[in-house]
């Protein structure tokens, strides 16, 4: 079996005791951000799997667009990644 050199981890542990992979993070190509996606790379940035810079070269986002998402999650849950409640937690 072949693995492709990478730099960092390959798999983390989550506090809750499931493991987390490189292969739960969405593809490369992903285009279509639905909340399940970009909570899964939050919590893999979050514990360590990938740099947040790693996922912007990534998934060519913008560094703007990761700290969206990063203070979403950490202020008011995984649920403030749902396009129809960002309305709700929106900082005015």
């Amino acid at each position: 079996m072949y693995l492709k050199k990478i730099e960092g981890p390959r798999a983390v542990t989550l506090p809750d005791g499931s493991i987390m992979t490189r292969a739960d993070l969405p593809s490369k190509d992903t285009r279509r951000w639905v909340a399940s996606r970009k909570a899964s790379v939050v919590k893999g940035i979050r514990h360590g799997l990938l740099t947040s810079e790693e996922a912007c070269v990534e998934y060519a986002l913008s560094e703007e667009e990761l700290a969206e998402w990063m203070n979403a999650v950490e202020n008011h849950g995984e649920s403030a990644l749902k396009a129809t409640a960002l309305q709700r937690y929106r900082q005015l």
